[in-house]
């Protein structure tokens, strides 16, 4: 018997590509700042910056940081043959960072009164991975 693919199934998921030299500076200490400095692309230090600024109350700047992050894991997400829609899993550890970056931009945008860009990031990142919804968003 022949098999067919599922014609009605949604696109695969998008598996980021990762970047050991940056990952291995963050999880050894480094700061996140330099880590963002040498290595731009890597959503994840900018996921980091945007957590360090937010909980010191800095809530624009954190909003930068995570504005960038997210369109550096945009960039990314399209290199990889994303279509603007699809899973994004947050099992994939390299997709962590772009995942951190859109729900901190959520949280930042909400904090300085940008309600409906935070309601349209959360719900991308819901449509993306509902696991990382439920582990940054807490719902």
């Amino acid at each position: 018997m022949a098999s067919h693919e599922n014609l009605l199934a949604g696109p695969p998921p998008t598996l980021l590509p990762d970047l050991p030299e940056a990952r291995q500076a963050l999880e050894s200490g480094a700061k996140a700042s330099d880590v963002a400095a040498s290595f731009p692309a890597h959503s994840a230090a900018w996921a980091a910056l945007a957590d360090e600024y937010f909980t010191a109350g800095h809530a624009v700047t954190s909003y930068a940081f995570a504005r960038t992050g997210y369109h550096r894991g945009l960039d990314q997400l399209r290199r990889a043959g994303w279509k603007g829609h699809g899973p994004i899993p947050w099992e994939h550890e390299p997709n962590r960072g772009f995942l951190r970056c859109l729900f901190a931009l959520a949280r930042a945008a909400q904090s300085i009164g940008e309600k409906d860009e935070a309601e349209r990031c959360l719900t991308f990142l819901k449509d993306s991975s509902a696991e990382a919804y439920a582990e940054l968003a807490g719902r």
